[in-house]
């Protein structure tokens, strides 16, 4: 596939009616290990990236370093959809951004709303969903059909919002209305206003699970039956592996 229709992939992916789950991956070896059981797209994780490089997540790589892993990761599996999280952007301006996306071969990107590179700041709304249109008209305008995924982190803001659940919603119907294809409610802390978003919102919505032990709110079977559109498990896909390969080599100390 050419990335035009990688991309287009993806999307259908998003509207099948059944839950896309996309596994985080960091590296060629994960990423070929996921796509060979069977997964049809992938996601690169900003966190397990930067750990596999030695690096810190919230924008301690450079824009440079994670391509270079986005480069890596497509290049091993070039008939699979995959998106990045590129974190709040690196500080690159949106055309320049879906540009250097695109030529390292990914076809959906996460940005979220907390600003590492000028000190953890969160966005506004309205901030926020201008970048998230920008992204969205530079990818339409290279005529690819790049899933952008609109990530809020009120959830993680404790104690910064009166209603958080009503905060999210309003910036996330913002980034839907920019031209998001996918929004992030990262954090969200219980079904119950987990519920509350798939009600309010349009499109399609991800939530974040650990692989062994489900979401806040539910297992698998619970966010199906929620009509939760995708799952990511972030870096916990990674954190989850790293006991079962201490307790594979501590015999051989």
């Amino acid at each position: 596939m050419d990335i035009a229709e990688r991309a287009r992939t993806l999307l259908d992916l998003h509207h099948t009616g059944t839950t896309l789950v996309l596994p985080n991956v960091w590296d060629a070896w994960s990423a070929r290990t996921v796509a060979d059981a069977g997964f049809p797209a992938l996601s690169i994780g900003s966190h397990p990236l930067a750990d596999s490089r030695g690096q810190g997540d919230n924008e301690d790589m450079t824009l440079d370093d994670a391509l270079d892993g986005v480069r890596r990761i497509c290049g091993a599996v070039p008939d699979v959809p995959v998106t990045a999280d590129l974190e709040s952007g690196y500080g690159t301006p949106a055309a320049e951004l879906v540009e250097r996306m695109l030529e390292a071969g990914a076809v959906g990107l996460n940005i979220e709303d907390t600003v590492h590179s000028e000190g953890g700041r969160m966005r506004s709304a309205s901030e926020h969903a201008d970048y998230i249109g920008a992204i969205r008209r530079a990818a339409d305008a290279a005529g690819v059909d790049v899933v952008v995924n609109a990530r809020t982190d009120v959830f993680l803001k404790k104690g910064q919002f009166d209603d958080p659940v009503g905060e999210a919603v309003a910036r996330l119907r913002a980034c839907e209305e920019a031209g998001a294809r996918c929004v992030y409610p990262v954090g969200v802390p219980d079904a119950g206003s987990l519920e509350a978003l798939l009600e309010a919102l349009s499109g399609p919505v991800n939530v974040i699970a650990n692989p062994r032990t489900g979401s806040a709110a539910g297992s698998l079977e619970d966010l199906q039956a929620m009509g939760v559109h995708r799952v990511t498990f972030g870096p916990l896909l990674q954190k989850e592996l790293a006991p079962d390969l201490a307790a594979l080599v501590a015999p051989w100390r």
